[in-house]
């Protein structure tokens, strides 16, 4: 390398940059992540490939076959806050009893038919 010219390397990152990571991993682990959708299944290699990319994002992942359990479980959550995907045919009976709780921060409607959904 000539004179003048430096190699980028850990301590050249802004430390604006540093803390705003910093501050996102910190937040990625107060969330939990619930999958309430009745097609969920162990043996579904589909279900299991997405739960896995999903993990590389948030390490607390709870998945539902039964909206009702999943709002009892929901409840009991005290110290944070929930992301949750919801297949389109149990979303139907299930955003309007979980949108007013506090815990839950997002929703995410998983369905095939997104023109549906969109009313």
């Amino acid at each position: 390398m000539g004179k003048g010219q430096s190699k980028p390397n850990a301590s050249t990152v802004p430390k604006s940059a540093e803390g705003r990571r910093r501050i996102n991993i910190q937040q990625a682990q107060n969330v939990l992540l619930i999958w309430l959708d009745s097609n969920i299944a162990e043996t579904n290699d589909d279900c299991q490939n997405t739960i896995i990319k999903l993990r590389c994002i948030v390490n607390d992942i709870n998945t539902f076959i039964d909206g009702d359990q999943c709002l009892e479980f929901i409840q009991t959550i005290v110290d944070k806050k929930v992301c949750m995907i919801i297949s389109g045919s149990l979303g139907q009976h299930t955003v309007s009893r979980v949108h007013s709780m506090s815990q839950v921060d997002s929703i995410f409607i998983f369905c095939g038919n997104k023109k549906y959904h969109e009313q």
